[in-house]
């Protein structure tokens, strides 16, 4: 009999973890794109491909060709994988096809955490990090230099088709259509491939009068409910008088003059992309948000192109209350520690309001002396609560709940750079990258709880 590959992996090993934790979530939305009459080539058993994605991006490999490999050489994929080697194409087309549901599975993780009781929140840190997209910077122009290269391009196709086909034009019929008979040959031949291929198919089974009637129920609700929310929103427009551009309603509006020239650049190889400060300079790529616990469990995490912090406090802690809720957690973040660079004051007195205490600091560590006007109201309360004993120790747990993290991510784990291209995929893969680190941790709590 050939060996048993189950043999030559501990019980303890993270392969066997990750299979029993896909076997625990919800896949429902992975099985619901594949057909079920039958038709057409079996796929991979979506639960094993899941398994397999999760537990190669745990081990810091997201290349699809890598990934392959793995399945032939590493014995973890091979158990994963039951023996089956999936090509790259199929792993880079399962991970494209199933983008929302993959992003979906950190929610699925956080809900596992959370029933191990690893996902309180008396205190929660937020911060970004910069990294890098699949992109050049180089390749970020402006419109003259698109333009310019699109002239060129032009330039080469014809000298090209200039020396391909000299003095014809390119595009002359084959010599069996060139003619009125050979063309209608050819039409009769194709017409009666097209009859015969209707005939094999199967006639639609047409819905029931009861489906046909509740769907356009529903859609003349959707109509319903669209047209008043618009009018809502017209008459308190017409309430206000004033335009969002400060124009009064009425006045005459002044003529657009368009610029020359399109101003602003774009990055030809991901557009989404955008020029970001990092800590050693200015990179092409995106500012990846994340929300952590006192475990180290991140309970948000999102991707956003700003550079800067400022904007995204409020987004994140609304965030991580959606996941919090989703995985059947009701409390809320009691404290939310942040750097100066989160300081929004209308999203802190907002956040504040809603039952959580704010700890930022008004003032960066690169500048000493507070800015002109920065002495009243929220930046004294700020600065006195930095200042007591109990403020300060609190605020330090801020760099030990969510740096190691990243520092993790990006060099142990090799998340340098993303991947794929666009906001939506590189969302998907910061998500499946946090939601491993946290299927990591608690594969570390349980081993440490039966030791124990």
């Amino acid at each position: 009999m050939p060996p048993d590959l189950r043999d030559w992996l501990a019980e303890g090993h993270l392969a066997w973890f990750v299979i029993d934790a896909v076997e625990q979530m919800d896949v429902a939305a992975f099985y619901a794109a594949y057909r079920r009459d039958g038709l057409g080539r079996p796929a991979y058993e979506p639960s094993m491909m899941v398994a397999l994605v999760l537990y190669a991006y745990a081990r810091g490999v997201r290349s699809a060709r890598a990934i392959e490999r793995a399945c032939e050489e590493d014995i973890a994929f091979r158990v994963i994988a039951a023996q089956l080697k999936p090509d790259h194409a199929t792993i880079a087309r399962f991970v494209e096809r199933h983008e929302q549901a993959l992003a979906g599975l950190f929610g699925s993780v956080l809900a596992l955490c959370a029933q191990a009781g690893m996902a309180r929140v008396g205190v929660v840190a937020i911060d970004g990090t910069k990294i890098h997209a699949n992109a050049s910077r180089e390749a970020t122009l402006d419109y003259e230099q698109i333009a310019r290269e699109i002239l060129e391009e032009a330039k080469a196709i014809d000298a090209a088709e200039d020396e391909l086909y000299g003095d014809a034009r390119g595009d002359e019929l084959p010599p069996e259509l060139a003619s009125g008979q050979g063309r209608r040959k050819w039409l009769r031949e194709a017409q009666r491939r097209l009859d015969d291929k209707r005939a094999e198919q199967a006639r639609p089974i047409p819905r029931s009068r009861p489906a046909r009637l509740k769907e356009s129920k529903r859609r003349l609700q959707e109509q319903l409910q669209t047209e008043c929310q618009a009018n809502a929103a017209y008459q308190a427009y017409r309430a206000r008088g004033v335009m969002k551009n400060g124009r009064r309603l009425g006045a005459a509006p002044k003529p657009y003059e368009p610029p020359a020239t399109p101003q602003g650049t774009i990055n030809t190889t991901d557009p989404d992309s955008r020029l970001v400060k990092g800590m050693r300079g200015w990179l092409q790529g995106y500012n990846a948000q994340a929300a952590t616990n006192e475990q180290q469990i991140v309970i948000a995490a999102e991707v956003t192109v700003a550079s800067p912090d400022f904007g995204h406090l409020e987004p994140m802690l609304i965030a991580a209350r959606s996941e919090l809720h989703s995985a059947g957690v009701t409390e809320i973040p009691e404290i939310a520690l942040a750097d100066a660079g989160y300081w929004h004051q209308q999203q802190m007195q907002r956040i504040i309001a809603s039952g959580t205490q704010i700890l930022i600091p008004p003032d960066s560590s690169r500048r000493k002396t507070a800015r002109p006007g920065w002495d009243g109201g929220l930046y004294a309360v700020m600065r006195q609560a930095l200042a007591t004993d109990d403020g300060a120790e609190l605020y330090r747990k801020r760099q030990q709940l969510i740096e190691p993290v990243f520092a993790n991510t990006k060099f142990n784990r090799r998340m340098e750079r993303f991947h794929r291209r666009g906001r939506s995929a590189v969302r998907t893969e910061w998500r499946l990258i946090t939601a491993t680190h946290n299927l990591m941790k608690l594969h570390k709590h349980q081993l440490a709880t039966a030791a124990a």
